[in-house]
């Protein structure tokens, strides 16, 4: 599913024109992004939490060459469904 499918699905639902609908999507994702951004966790009721975590700097190695390289210390996102979304998916 696209972004613009989702834009269809809730002019769809909420009875809107598209153009509004564009907008409260758009609305939607610029909080979800600003948040995460920020380092803050999104929990969605029912949903999920979205969750900006910390990898700390590690060894690795470079598959083609066997080098060893120092891979840097990132943010990474991780998504965590809740019970309800589990249950919903696996049709209980």
């Amino acid at each position: 599913m696209t972004k613009a499918d989702i834009v269809e699905k809730v002019a769809e639902k909420c009875g809107i024109s598209k153009k509004d609908s564009i907008d409260m999507v758009e609305s939607v994702f610029s909080v979800l992004k600003t948040t995460l951004e920020n380092g803050e966790d999104i929990k969605i009721s029912g949903f999920g939490k979205f969750e900006v975590k910390n990898k700390h700097e590690r060894k690795g190695r470079n598959p083609q060459t066997g080098e060893s390289i120092i891979i840097d210390a990132r943010r990474i996102l991780s998504f965590k469904p809740s019970t309800i979304l589990k249950e919903s998916i696996n049709g209980k």
